[in-house]
């Protein structure tokens, strides 16, 4: 099955099983699924080092990062292979409260240890200092890993309003719009930029990301496209695929 959509399809927010622990799809097997279901790129973002990552925290910084990046650089090289785009980003952790970064790089990582340890203001300013951005994941999701609902308008490029997981006609979906709901009144509130990602975890799609009226060059090209509010439609899962 495919998406029929008009303009170029990217997936925003998904993980692999060689980086995030609670998912069951490697890097090339995503790179597979989206291919086949007819998005035009995918990010690939990890639960990073305070999150549920698969990589072994007690390996040095640079084994560590090696290990984690597995995912990114097997859907990269599965994703040449079937002319799907496949960036890299990562999704950070506090307690619960989530961010997806997009535009630094695995060489960038590796000269930066103190984005481990990095608190929520301070992963803000290496990440612009990198030329990328943040952009706060769910922020209303209700869950038994989040402590509580934290919001962060002030180190926040945009919000994932839209997360398909809670929206989704997908049998895995969470059944919980109003979560999307909140997120796209409070990014409105704030005048912060929107994005949409399916967050997913497994090769079962649940049909979410963002849609633009042109193909993307990289990871910095897509943040362009997002601090400009590119998007021409933005995906909550409830479209039926043909």
């Amino acid at each position: 099955m495919s998406l029929q959509i008009e303009g170029y399809l990217y997936e925003t927010h998904l993980h692999t099983s060689e980086g995030s622990a609670c998912a069951t799809a490697s890097g090339a097997e995503m790179a597979r699924a989206y291919a086949k279901a007819g998005y035009t790129g995918i990010i690939v973002t990890d639960h990073f080092f305070y999150g549920n990552t698969a990589a072994d925290r007690s390996l040095p910084w640079g084994e560590w990062v090696e290990k984690y990046c597995l995912g990114f650089e097997h859907a990269k090289e599965e994703g040449e292979k079937l002319g799907l785009q496949v960036f890299f980003g990562w999704e950070s952790c506090y307690s619960g409260t989530e961010f997806l970064v997009y535009g630094p790089d695995r060489q960038w990582l590796l000269e930066h240890p103190e984005i481990r340890d990095a608190s929520v203001k301070e992963q803000l300013e290496l990440v612009h200092e990198a030329g990328g951005i943040v952009v706060q994941a769910h922020p209303y999701r209700e869950a038994s890993y989040i402590e509580e609902i934290r919001l962060f308008p002030q180190y926040s490029d945009a919000v994932e309003g839209i997360n398909a997981s809670h929206s989704s006609l997908a049998k895995r979906s969470l059944r919980h719009p109003e979560y999307n709901d909140r997120a796209v009144a409070y990014a409105r509130e704030h005048g912060l930029p929107l994005t949409a990602g399916s967050d997913q975890h497994n090769a079962d799609m649940v049909w979410g990301g963002m849609v633009f009226s042109r193909r993307l060059t990289d990871i910095r090209d897509f943040n362009r496209a997002v601090l400009g509010s590119e998007a021409v439609r933005l995906l909550d899962g409830t479209e039926d695929p043909d």
